[in-house]
C-alpha cells in the first residue's frame, strides 16, 4: 500500500527542479498527480495524462479500482461487474464456504454460470468518487473547541466533518495525512451484493504457501474473482435474487502481450499502513522488543497448529484461515527485524534526527515548540519498555495463546446483560439458558491442539510476567498448585465446562448463577487479568512524564514534515487505506553479492519445486498437465513498485493503463518498508495476467468469462 504528493507547493518544487526522493519510491495520493510527478512517470514509460488516471468530473482509471472492505484492493475487468483480486484476499470467504463435502480451499471454486455464483454476506466494495481538501475547515473546528477549553478527539472531529459533507448515496470519510498536517474528505459509493465467481485451489493459488511467502522466485497464481450486483435500476443494494450485474463506468483492458525488463509498471490500490515518519526510538522498539517477542510466540503457536493440521485434514480445514494469517504476519515481523538491522534503519533515523535537531535550533519558535522533543521521546520509550514487554507477553500468551479467550470474552460480555430471574435465589445473577448464537461462545476447535497451546503459553506467561500483574484468580491457583503450572493447567482443563463441545452446550442450556460461569478454572486463568490494566499502567507512566508516545511521535511527524517543507523536499504521507498510486519498472533482484534473480518466473519453476510428499508443493494432475503443456509460460514477475499490506489484489498496469498482473507480495529483503524504503532491494511480486487467463481457460474451463473480458493479444 502506497504514497502521496501533497499539493500545489510540491508541484512548484518539482517544476523548478528539486529532485525526487527516488523514482520508484512513494505512495502518491491519486488526486494530487501534479505535472512534475506525471512527467517523471512519462519518462519511464507512462503514455497517459494525469486526468486519465484521476478525474472526479469524468470517467478515469480510478473508477475501475476498488477497495474490498479496505483490507485488500481489486479492479473491475468487465462491463458486467466482474472484479479481480488476490486469492489470499478471498481466502476467508472461500474458507467460510468450505465443508468436508465441498472443500473449495482444496478443490477450488468455479461458477460455471451466473446462477452458480455464491453471495458473500457482509462484504463491501468501495469505489472512490472524489476527494476534497478540508484542512482549513478542520483547523477552524479545532480552534473553536480549543477556545472553549474542550478536547476534540479524532472520532468527534470525523463525525463533525463527515456530517457536514455528507451526500445522498455516498459514504463519507475524513482522513488525515502526516498525522494531522492535512485533512481530506473522501467520497465512496459502496456495493454490498457481492458474489464469488472463481477461486483456484490453494495448490494453484498459493503454491509454496508460507514456505515461499516473501521469497523470490515465487510461483503462485494468486487470484480470485467476484461479481458485483445492483438493484434493477443500477443502484447499490443488499442481496436479492432480482438484482442484476453491475455496469461499471470504467473497467480495465487486459494486456496479454507479455512483459520484459524495463517495462513501465503502475500500481493503484489502497495501501493500509506505513510508519515512515517513525523516530529511531520507535524503530528500536519494533526491532528489539515487540517483534522478537511476537515472532517467538507466534512461531510456537504456528508450529503447534501445523503439526495438528498435517496430521488431520479436518483440523486443517478448521484452522486454515487462522494459520494463513498467523504465518503471514509472523514472517513479516521476522523480516522486519532482519531488514531493519541489515539496513541500519535506526542509524539512518538518528542521522535524520541530527538534521532535525539542528533545524529546530536555528529558529526560536521551533526551539520553543520542539527543542526537547527528541530527548522526551527517548526518555519515554525507555521508561515504559518493561511495561510494554509485559503487555506483549499478556497479548501473545493469554489473548492469542488460545482460541478460548475470545469466546469466553464474548460470554463474559453476554453475562452482563442478564437480570436476576424472579423467584430464584443466587448470590449473584441467575442466568437463564443461553440458546441464541451459541456458536459465539463454543469455539469450533481441535481440543487436543488447544490444550497443547495452553500447556505451552501459560507457563511462559507465568515465567516472564511478574505475579503482581497476573490478577487475583491466577495467583490463587498458582499458589494452590505450589507453582506447578503444568498441574494447574491440567486441573483447569479437566474441570472446565468449556473444554468439551457437548459439555459446554449442555452447560449453556441450563440456568446457572453467574458465578458458576466465572468460577470455572479455565475462565479464571484466562480472565484473571484484562488488557486494560496493562494499557492503563503504560499510559499512566507516560502521562506522568511528557504525554503519550503516540502524541510525541505525532509531534515528531509534524516537525519532520515542516523541516522537509522548509527545505523543499518532496514528501508523501504514510499509507492509511486511501487510494494511492506507485510507479516503477519490471526488473531483476540482486539481494546480495554475486546473486542475481531474474524478473520473471515460469511454469518450469513450478514443476521443479513439485514434491508430492510436501503439502505446500503438491500439484493436482490437471494443473501439472497445464504446466507441462506451457513450460515457458510466465507465472509471476518482479517490479520495484512501493507497496504494503492492503495493496494485495491491486492491478499492475502498463504505460497504457492496461492490466498486466496483480500485486500480491513483497520480497523478504524489503520487509523493513513499513518504516524504511530501500532503493535497491524493495520489490513487488505480481502474478502475471497471462497465467491467470490460462488457469481460467484451460484448467478451470471457464472460457465463457472471456466473452465479457476486453483483451489485447499479440
Amino acid at each position: 500500500m502506497k504514497r502521496l504528493l501533497f499539493g500545489a507547493l510540491c508541484a512548484l518544487i518539482m517544476i523548478f527542479g528539486v529532485p525526487f526522493a527516488n523514482a520508484d519510491e512513494g505512495m502518491w495520493m491519486i488526486n494530487l498527480l501534479e505535472n512534475g510527478l506525471v512527467e517523471k512517470m512519462k519518462a519511464a514509460g507512462l503514455k497517459l495524462d494525469a486526468n486519465v488516471i484521476y478525474d472526479e468530473n469524468a470517467v478515469s482509471l480510478k473508477d475501475a479500482i476498488v477497495a474490498l472492505d479496505f483490507g485488500c484492493s481489486g479492479s473491475m475487468i468487465s462491463p458486467d461487474g466482474l472484479l479481480i483480486t488476490n486469492h489470499h484476499c478471498a481466502y476467508s470467504d472461500v474458507h467460510a464456504l468450505s465443508t468436508k463435502e465441498h472443500n473449495y480451499l482444496e478443490d477450488g471454486f468455479w461458477a460455471m454460470s451466473r446462477a452458480e455464483e455464491i453471495p458473500i454476506p457482509e462484504k463491501h466494495i468501495y469505489f472512490l468518487k472524489k476527494v476534497i481538501d478540508v484542512t482549513v475547515e478542520v483547523e477552524q473546528v479545532k480552534a473553536e473547541y480549543a477556545a472553549k477549553g474542550q478536547r476534540l478527539l479524532s472520532r468527534r472531529l470525523s463525525s463533525i466533518m463527515e456530517k457536514k459533507y455528507e451526500q445522498p448515496d455516498c459514504e463519507v470519510s475524513l482522513n488525515s495525512m502526516w498525522k494531522g498536517e492535512k485533512y481530506y474528505i473522501f467520497y465512496y459509493t459502496v456495493y454490498s451484493d457481492v458474489r464469488l465467481v472463481a477461486a483456484p485451489p490453494v495448490s494453484v493459488a498459493a503454491f509454496g504457501n508460507e514456505i515461499d511467502n516473501w521469497e523470490w522466485p515465487q510461483h503462485k497464481c494468486d487470484f480470485a474473482m467476484y461479481r458485483i450486483y445492483t438493484s434493477p435500476d443500477g443502484k447499490p443494494a443488499k442481496y436479492s435474487s432480482e438484482n442484476i450485474p453491475m455496469k461499471p463506468v470504467k473497467y480495465l483492458t487486459i494486456n496479454n502481450k507479455g512483459i520484459k525488463d524495463g517495462d513501465f509498471a503502475m500500481v493503484i490500490g489502497y495501501p493500509g499502513t506505513t510508519s515512515r515518519y517513525t523516530s529511531s526510538f520507535g524503530v528500536d522498539y519494533i526491532t528489539e522488543l515487540n517483534n522478537p517477542i511476537y515472532c517467538e510466540l507466534s512461531g510456537a503457536r504456528a508450529k503447534i497448529m501445523r503439526e495438528a493440521m498435517d496430521a488431520d485434514p479436518a483440523v486443517r480445514l478448521k484452522y486454515a484461515d487462522e494459520y494463513f494469517s498467523l504465518t503471514n504476519v509472523q514472517e513479516l515481523r521476522e523480516g522486519e527485524i532482519m531488514c531493519m538491522r541489515r539496513d541500519k534503519v535506526s542509524e539512518l533515523k538518528r542521522q535524520e534526527e541530527k538534521e532535525l535537531q539542528k533545524w529546530i535550533e536555528e529558529n526560536p519558535a521551533r526551539r520553543e515548540k520542539w527543542g526537547n522533543l527528541l530527548s522526551q521521546l527517548e526518555e519515554t520509550y525507555a521508561a515504559v519498555a518493561d511495561m510494554q514487554r509485559d503487555l506483549c507477553y499478556f497479548r501473545e500468551c493469554i489473548i492469542h495463546g488460545s482460541s478460548f479467550y475470545t469466546n469466553l470474552s464474548r460470554l463474559q460480555v453476554a453475562l452482563k446483560s442478564y437480570s436476576p430471574i424472579k423467584g430464584k435465589t443466587c448470590d449473584t445473577v441467575m442466568i437463564p439458558p443461553i440458546t441464541v448464537r451459541t456458536d459465539l461462545y463454543i469455539p469450533n476447535v481441535d481440543y487436543a491442539m488447544e490444550k497443547k497451546k495452553l500447556e505451552h503459553f501459560i507457563p511462559i506467561y507465568c515465567e516472564k510476567v511478574d505475579s503482581t500483574l497476573w490478577g487475583e484468580s491466577l495467583r490463587e491457583m498458582y499458589d494452590r498448585f505450589n507453582g506447578d503450572v503444568k498441574a494447574m493447567v491440567d486441573y483447569a482443563w479437566n474441570n472446565s465446562y468449556v473444554t468439551d463441545t457437548v459439555h459446554f452446550a449442555e452447560f449453556l442450556s441450563k440456568p446457572h448463577c453467574s458465578i458458576e460461569y466465572t468460577s470455572d478454572p479455565l475462565f479464571k486463568i484466562l480472565h484473571s487479568q484484562v488488557v486494560f490494566t496493562y494499557n492503563t499502567r503504560i499510559s499512566s507512566k507516560q502521562e506522568s512524564m511528557y504525554g503519550s508516545i503516540s502524541d510525541l511521535e505525532k509531534e515528531y511527524t509534524h516537525a519532520m514534515y515542516e523541516m522537509n517543507l522548509d527545505k523543499g523536499k518532496v514528501q508523501y504521507p504514510d499509507a492509511n487505506s486511501t487510494m494511492r498510486l506507485t510507479w516503477g519498472t519490471v526488473g531483476s533482484l540482486s539481494p546480495k553479492d554475486a546473486v542475481i534473480y531474474g524478473s520473471i518466473s515460469t511454469a518450469k519453476g513450478v514443476l521443479e519445486k513439485e514434491d508430492p510428499s510436501v503439502y505446500d508443493f503438491n500439484l493436482k494432475p490437471a494443473h501439472k498437465a497445464l504446466l507441462q503443456k506451457y513450460p515457458d509460460m510466465a507465472v509471476d514477475f518482479l517490479t520495484n513498485n512501493d507497496i504494503t499490506g492492503g495493496n494485495s489484489g491491486s492491478p499492475v498496469l502498463n504505460g497504457n493503463g492496461e492490466l498486466i498482473g496483480l500485486a500480491f507480495d513483497g520480497n523478504k529483503e524489503s520487509l523493513s518498508s513499513r518504516v524504511h524504503f530501500s532503493n535497491t532491494l524493495n520489490k513487488c511480486v505480481n502474478v502475471d495476467i497471462r497465467y491467470v487467463l490460462k488457469v481460467l481457460d484451460e484448467y478451470a474451463g471457464m472460457g465463457y468469462l472471456f466473452d465479457e473480458l476486453r483483451i489485447v493479444s499479440k
